[in-house]
């Protein structure tokens, strides 16, 4: 209930974590799946070019990153579960492998993009590597942010603020989730 009108419901009650973190989630999930419409659009206009374009990606690659990010968003849910038992060190540890993963997540995407620079694939490439430099790009920042988020969950690892990182670190696993079918996938 609001202090302010007691009668009003909170629409945040039952969310886990900090309701600020939501509106960011929310806001988040609006610009990644503006990007994901933006580059399904642009492929209807050019099919033949999209799935050309599509051949340079290394799907192996994008796929052991789901599997990653998957893995990292279950040692953050152990995390979560750790603070409410009050376990602090086992929240940091399960924070920590979060982390880890996040790290390979990175190393996978670095390499990922080497590969694609050294080939001569830029965000100057084309409509769909355009599409596919902003939307990964901005992915891994959100994964660098996550990090840091992380780690100052790891600092202060109350429930509330291990459930709001969390949170954020479950968003940031969603949009890949999204993100490999529709750029590596879909034809």
């Amino acid at each position: 209930m609001s202090q302010d009108n007691p009668g009003a419901a909170d629409p945040f009650a039952g969310l886990p974590g900090h309701p600020m973190m939501w509106i960011l989630i929310g806001s988040e999930l609006l610009v990644f799946g503006a990007g994901l419409v933006a580059l399904s659009g642009a492929r209807i206009f050019d099919p033949a070019g999209f799935a050309a374009a599509q051949n340079h990606l290394d799907r192996v690659s994008g796929l052991l990153n789901v599997l990653v990010l998957v893995t990292s968003g279950l040692f953050a849910a152990l995390a979560v579960e750790a603070a409410r038992r009050g376990a602090d060190t086992m929240t940091r540890a399960h924070l920590a492998v979060a982390g880890l993963f996040g790290l390979v997540f990175l190393a996978f995407k670095g390499i990922e993009y080497a590969h694609d620079l050294a080939a001569g694939l830029t965000i100057e490439s084309g409509t769909f590597f355009t599409l596919y430099y902003l939307i990964t790009g901005f992915h891994a920042l959100h994964v660098v942010l996550g990090l840091i988020i992380l780690a100052i969950v790891a600092k202060w690892p109350t429930l509330a603020n291990v459930e709001t990182g969390a949170a954020f670190w479950h968003m940031v696993d969603l949009v890949w989730l999204l993100v490999f079918p529709v750029v590596y996938l879909v034809r």
